[in-house]
C-alpha cells in the first residue's frame, strides 16, 4: 500500500527568509511559518498559534527571497521531513521541517490588516518545478469557526 506525505499551510511569516547560496549554484531559503485557530473554552475565546519551519530550495528559494518578508500571507505546499545530526557534545538533534515545492503568495503588503490583496482572490504562484512565477486563481477556504461544532 502506498502512503502520502502532503502539506498544506496558510499563514504568515515570522520572519524574513533566510538565504543561502551554494557554489554548486544552488539556492535555499528557511523561515518560519505561523499558523493559528480560534476557539472558545469556558466562554473565552482563545487563539493557538502553531509555529512551522520552512525550507525551499533552488527556483523557489530565489522567488521567495526576493518577494517575501515577515508578515506576509502565504500559503505552501510540501512534505513533512525529520532529520537529526550530533551537536557539539555528541547528543543527537532533531528537527522537523516542511520541505515546500509549491508557493502561493496571498498578501501583497505587509501584514498589517487592510486590503494587501489577500481577499482579491488571486495570488502569486510559483512551483519548485517552474522556472517563472504564474497568476493561477486561489480561492483558500473559508476559516471555520470552531464554536459551531457540535462536540
Amino acid at each position: 500500500m502506498s502512503s502520502i506525505n502532503k502539506v498544506m499551510l496558510m499563514g504568515r511569516l515570522g520572519k524574513d527568509p533566510e538565504a543561502y547560496h551554494f557554489e554548486s549554484g544552488r539556492a535555499k531559503v528557511t523561515f518560519s511559518l505561523a499558523t493559528s485557530e480560534t476557539f472558545t473554552r469556558d466562554g473565552n475565546r482563545e487563539e493557538v498559534t502553531e509555529w512551522h519551519n520552512i525550507v525551499m530550495w533552488d527556483k523557489l528559494a530565489e522567488i521567495a527571497e526576493k518577494y517575501l518578508k515577515k508578515g506576509k500571507l502565504i500559503y505552501v505546499e510540501g512534505k513533512i521531513k525529520t532529520r537529526s545530526w550530533d551537536d557539539k557534545d555528541g547528543n543527537k538533534r532533531y528537527t522537523t521541517e516542511i520541505l515546500a515545492d509549491k508557493m502561493t503568495m496571498i498578501s501583497t503588503g505587509d501584514g498589517q490588516g487592510g486590503n494587501s490583496g489577500g481577499n482579491s482572490g488571486y495570488g502569486n504562484s510559483a512551483d519548485s518545478r517552474s522556472n517563472t512565477p504564474r497568476i493561477e486563481d486561489h480561492n483558500p477556504p473559508p476559516p471555520s469557526d470552531l464554536d459551531d461544532l457540535p462536540f
